[in-house]
């Protein structure tokens, strides 16, 4: 079974070894059928701390690694 990817931002690379991205999704309202973003922030493990503040990431689902971790980055975009 395929794991499962996000493309997102990251807004934050200040702990060690580990990379906040924020991802966005387009929801529609149910009953007005306007459509608008929302946005969710994910701690993704990042081994080498390669990856900088602004950079587009594709992160992948993962065992835990930590309390609030469970995505690691694969690649940039």
């Amino acid at each position: 079974m395929p794991k499962r990817q996000l493309t997102g931002i990251v807004t934050s690379t200040k702990m060690s070894k580990t990379a906040v991205v924020r991802v966005e999704r387009i929801k529609e309202h149910p009953k007005y059928k306007k459509r608008y973003k929302v946005h969710k922030k994910y701690k993704a493990h990042d081994e080498k701390q390669e990856y900088k503040t602004g950079d587009k990431v594709i992160i992948e689902e993962t065992r835990p690694i930590s309390k609030d971790k469970r995505w690691r980055v694969v690649s940039k975009i």
